[in-house]
């Protein structure tokens, strides 16, 4: 009798043999294929995050959806560099919010318009004024620290009206003609 042939009631050497070697084979196989559905993820692992999670996506559609269009699409994807914009934008507007002397995290959108002020004359503080202001911050005229050494522009500057006296009223009136 050939060997691969066994008696009745013993183990057959040969079928343990070819089931192990099967699982083995099936492993490797299903080994191979998550990692080249990896592919695209580890290539994209050195570009930005927003990159990486589309290619991400990409792979996981293929691999659920056994369309290949979409890991080519993700390999495609992740081979091309596509350029950081957003980097400078936020860097150009934390700047201007410096100059602006506003904290670079209070953005645009939470400012409020400040309404217009009402038009009436610039008057010199009086001294009660000057030993309040004194009294609150100080004596020593020092910046306080932290706070910019010039002040900062007003968003609406104050509108000076002239003083109009009653002679220069009569004035304007004869030079219309009333």
């Amino acid at each position: 009798m050939p060997v691969f042939i066994t008696a009745p009631g013993q183990t057959d050497y040969l079928f343990v043999v070819v089931i192990v070697m099967m699982l083995l084979i099936i492993l490797a196989i299903g080994n191979f294929y998550f990692q080249l559905h990896a592919v695209p993820e580890r290539i994209a692992h050195r570009a930005n995050k927003v990159q990486l999670e589309i290619v991400a996506v990409l792979a996981l559609i293929s691999l659920f959806t056994h369309n290949h269009i979409y890991w080519i699409i993700g390999l495609l994807l992740a081979m091309v560099r596509i350029p950081d914009f957003s980097t400078p934008l936020y860097s150009i507007a934390r700047s201007i919010a410096r100059l602006a002397s506003r904290s670079p995290e209070a953005g645009i959108a939470q400012s409020a318009p400040v309404p217009p002020a009402e038009a009436h004359p610039v008057e010199a503080p009086s001294a009660a004024a000057a030993q309040h202001h004194q009294a609150n911050h100080g004596s020593s005229g020092a910046p306080v620290s932290g706070a910019p050494i010039a002040p900062a522009p007003s968003p609406h500057p104050q509108l000076i009206q002239p003083v109009v006296t009653a002679s220069a009223q009569k004035a304007g009136a004869q030079e219309k003609g009333i």
